[in-house]
């Protein structure tokens, strides 16, 4: 299997977007926040709470944390951790891991005690540096890890003054952001005190060193870590920035990031688009708060906004959204990715709010660019859009990756390009279950994913390989049954998974949640499924839930959906 130079999907891009961009520099994020700072001090690098923090504001801290860390013992290839939501501290502590030539191992801010061991265990930091409120569960957990420190800050410090203050009197010990620090672990607060106005010694990362460390289920589902080194970054956010160039004008358009950051989505597109063109970035701590989200939107104006499709739905939902209150006439951009997005929530919320969602696919494994919709040209419904410049996807066997498969055919889904990681961190078994080098020496990432290319070029996902159901021997996508029954006007949300079945070997079930006021029976939606679906995919039982559960950024766990309740099922 080899790539070719003139693919199909090279005839849809926009105007403006090369097929290649030839030679990329040998840079790091480092280097451009660097020259952001040095070229214009006070332009913001994000905004958060409504304040702006500026790039001299950037580069200072970070200065100040990364000779704080070369006292703890911190130096070249070490790892640090950072438990922390979107505020500037992550960046802070991103920034002055990278300037010692360390890596930041960003970790998932609910894992539970026992969830944190792998990630912790796996990346061996040397420091942690978490937001108050975590600092108990990385505590009890200390003493089974690498970890010598743990640096706490909270969450107030970079607050507005008014702000600040009411957060002071009337959430910070009940949200359980007062602690008490042990074994002499340090505030960041008073690290960045002691140390202001200095700099590291030493060089800073190198184009070739480690930048993250980020947690993914692969194709098993069980945690593993993928090494992002700093020129993966610059790829994916040069790759990213060429396709959103109108939308998203370097320097003075906004991009809101309501996402987390230990997601390759924020860790390595937002950020790595934002600081090479040097727009601010919006952040948004918790996406779950709603209101605080909206009411961030109102204050920045933001031109593009990332997020998952469930948060999508939470918007359309949401009652002044219903109402018309809600002005999104800023955005010019909305973009959509980690989870398949249904037909009628792109279409719903396109409606409302007058701004065009792009959907984009790739993986952690791939440091993130690989396809998205054009930003003006053509969009297909169901389709994740083209491959990016310099990215190629193909269609091969699920059994043979050599094997291509013919357009309009389903196979696997293989990526190429030069920002795939080299391998998991420390783990060669399931390194080689991942990539895969065709007889002409390209490598490529077995993703997992089941789709298929038409002849335009355009990319469309039919489900994970792993969660395929056949009932009586048919070959059902969970995803086609979740389209059709998204679409009923009293659905909100909708999962489907496989179960074993006496008669059938194995049925779909569809776990439903209703939207606020509506009403339909299970065999109401086993009927809608029969208008539009073959008999044999239409699903066994239906089973209706007040919530299904999610990631952290909102993609639907469909390994977690269960029959072990008393909701009424047909």
């Amino acid at each position: 299997m080899t790539q070719h130079s003139d693919h199909p999907w090279f005839a849809h891009y926009d105007a403006g977007v090369p097929r290649t961009l030839g030679e990329y520099p040998e840079r790091t994020l480092a280097d451009y926040i660097h020259d952001t700072a040095a070229q214009r001090p006070e332009h913001p690098a994000f905004i958060f709470k409504g304040r702006p923090f500026s790039y001299a504001d950037l580069e200072r801290s970070a200065n100040a944390l990364a000779v704080a860390l070369q006292h703890l013992g911190v130096t070249r290839g070490d790892r640090v951790a950072a438990m922390l939501p979107n505020c500037p501290q992550f960046f802070i502590v991103e920034l002055a891991a990278w300037k010692l030539g360390a890596s930041l191992a960003p970790l998932n801010p609910i894992y539970t005690e026992e969830e944190l061991l792998a990630p912790l265990q796996t990346s061996e930091p040397d420091v942690v540096v978490a937001l108050t409120p975590f600092y108990d569960r990385l505590k009890a957990v200390q003493s089974r890890t690498t970890v010598r420190h743990v640096i706490t800050t909270n969450i107030k410090e970079y607050f507005p003054t008014l702000l600040r203050w009411v957060f002071t009197v009337a959430l910070e010990k009940k949200a359980g952001h007062r602690i008490t620090r042990r074994d002499g672990d340090p505030a960041l607060a008073d690290l960045l005190a002691a140390n202001a106005g200095a700099t590291p010694s030493g060089r800073g990362a190198r184009p070739d060193d480690i930048a993250l460390l980020l947690m993914s289920g692969g194709t098993t589902g069980t945690p593993k870590c993928v090494p992002g080194k700093h020129r993966d970054l610059v790829t994916s956010g040069l790759q990213l920035q060429t396709w959103v160039a109108d939308a998203l004008p370097a320097w003075t358009g906004k991009f809101m990031l309501p996402l987390p950051m230990f997601h390759s989505y924020g860790a390595c597109a937002a950020q790595s688009v934002a600081f090479i063109g040097h727009n601010p970035i919006v952040l948004v701590p918790n996406p779950r708060d709603i209101p605080d989200l909206l009411k961030t939107l109102a204050q920045t104006r933001p031109q593009v906004f990332a997020g998952v499709p469930t948060l999508y739905n939470t918007l359309l939902n949401r009652p002044e959204v219903k109402a018309g209150k809600v002005d999104f006439t800023c955005l010019r951009v909305c973009v959509s990715g980690a989870a398949p997005l249904m037909a009628e929530t792109k279409k719903r919320f396109e409606a409302v709010s007058g701004a065009q969602i792009i959907e984009g696919y790739s993986l952690t494994e791939s440091l993130l660019a690989a396809t998205a919709s054009p930003v003006r040209g053509m969009s297909k419904i169901g389709s994740v859009g083209l491959p990016m410049p310099d990215v190629t996807v193909c269609i091969a066997d699920v059994d043979d990756p050599a094997k291509a498969i013919p357009t309009r055919e389903v196979g696997e889904i293989l990526i190429a390009g030069r920002q795939l990681m080299d391998g998991y961190w420390r783990n060669p078994e399931e390194s080689a279950l991942m990539l895969w080098t065709d007889a002409a020496g390209t490598r490529w990432l077995r993703t997992g994913d089941l789709g298929y290319l038409d002849s335009d070029g355009y990319l469309f996902i039919v489900d994970r390989k792993k969660d395929l159901i056949k009932p009586n021997g048919f070959q059902v996508w969970p995803r086609e049954i979740e389209e059709v029954i998204a679409a009923h006007p009293a659905v909100a949300e909708v999962g489907v998974r496989g179960f074993p079945d006496m008669a059938r070997g194995e049925i779909a079930v569809a776990f439903v949640v209703l939207r606020s006021g509506a009403s339909a029976t299970a065999e109401e939606l086993r009927e809608y499924a029969k208008a539009h679906l073959a008999p044999y995919k239409v699903p066994g039982k239906v089973v209706f839930r007040n919530e299904l559960p999610k990631s952290l950024i909102g993609k639907v766990l469909r390994r977690m959906l269960t029959l072990d309740s008393d909701t009424p099922a047909a």
